[in-house]
């Protein structure tokens, strides 16, 4: 290739390069969908209505909050997928649905690493097995021993099949040898339900949609999975503590893309988030509700989601779990 045509490859690559860059400037220019894998009330759904009111203030657009649940987040995180690489439809990415979900079930209709653009991770939370008050057991100790002496006797709700406390109550029962029969629901929201309403005795979930219910009474808190005990319920001890500390994982909510989402556009959406979280008013909302604010770089999310879905590979293929 001669000088003339480096010169009008190069100016045509200046050319595109300062087109996206000028597009970009224009975004947004229309509301934005937030798509939430699972159905209203779970701990997804609250971190997203959370940052959505002070995100669209920064970025001068609504941020509209939609539930697309099923799959344990397979379908929500499907839609998102499928989305034109505008900025104009996001998702909120969990454990669940970019890593726990697609390591067991291998008809998951994306790649979690290659069909998506990560941009942040708005926070982590701390799991929790806790159960309804009736369950013959008050604390973890007791926890065990009822399981054990009892097995198949009771059951566990979860967000889904596949989903981050299915995977994670899987795990532990692998680890303790005990057998608490599995029943997905369509969410977490749904879930905890029936768990607060005692059709069901246990549920490993998030702390921010267990812990209203923990407060009020209407659960009881077993075991934590955080780096160490949580002020809010001081007695409480970790996975770590009790000799679990592979089942001591966060769960993390953050906001992702499809894939070749403008990199103007992913920093535009990233700084929105990290303006959002700073606001004093919302960092307590989020912490609140138990969670940590995190408001990571779009490189470091990318790194998270690769680490987290080749740790539920492998206990997937460890502990030879199935969807069936």
């Amino acid at each position: 290739m001669n000088r003339r045509q480096w010169g009008v490859v190069a100016g045509a690559a200046a050319l595109v390069s300062f087109a996206g860059q000028a597009w970009a400037q224009g975004y947004p220019n229309k509301p934005i969908e937030l798509s939430v894998p699972f159905a209203p009330g779970g701990t997804t759904d609250i971190v997203a209505r959370v940052i959505s009111e002070p995100l669209a203030k920064v970025l001068g657009q609504p941020v509209i909050v939609i539930n697309r649940p099923g799959g344990g987040g397979i379908v929500g995180a499907a839609e998102t997928a499928r989305a034109a690489p505008d900025g104009y439809k996001l998702g909120v990415a969990t454990v669940s649905s970019t890593a726990a979900n697609p390591a067991i079930n291998p008809k998951t209709p994306y790649d979690p690493i290659a069909d998506f653009t990560p941009i942040t991770n708005i926070a982590a939370t701390p799991n929790i097995i806790a159960v309804n008050p009736s369950f013959p057991a008050k604390n973890y100790a007791e926890f065990v021993e009822v399981l054990k002496k009892n097995p198949g006797k009771y059951s566990y709700a979860s967000s889904g099949t596949g989903g981050i406390g299915h995977l994670l109550m899987e795990l532990y029962k692998s680890l303790t040898g005990t057998f608490v029969t599995h029943i997905p629901y369509r969410g977490a929201g749904p879930a905890l339900n029936d768990v607060v309403a005692g059709q069901v005795m246990v549920m490993f979930d998030n702390i921010p949609s267990a812990m209203p219910f923990i407060k009020a009474g209407r659960l009881v808190p077993i075991v934590v999975s955080a780096p160490q005990r949580l002020k809010e319920l001081p007695n409480v001890p970790t996975f770590k503590e009790v000799g679990l500390e592979p089942v001591n994982r966060m769960a993390y909510y953050g906001i992702l893309g499809p894939k070749n989402l403008p990199k103007e556009v992913v920093d535009k959406i990233a700084d929105g988030v990290k303006k959002s979280v700073e606001d004093p008013a919302v960092k307590k909302r989020i912490e609140d509700t138990g969670s940590l604010i995190v408001a990571n770089t779009p490189e470091q999310f990318a790194a998270q989601i690769k680490a987290e879905f080749a740790v539920y590979k492998d206990v997937v293929k460890k502990q030879k779990l199935t969807l069936d």
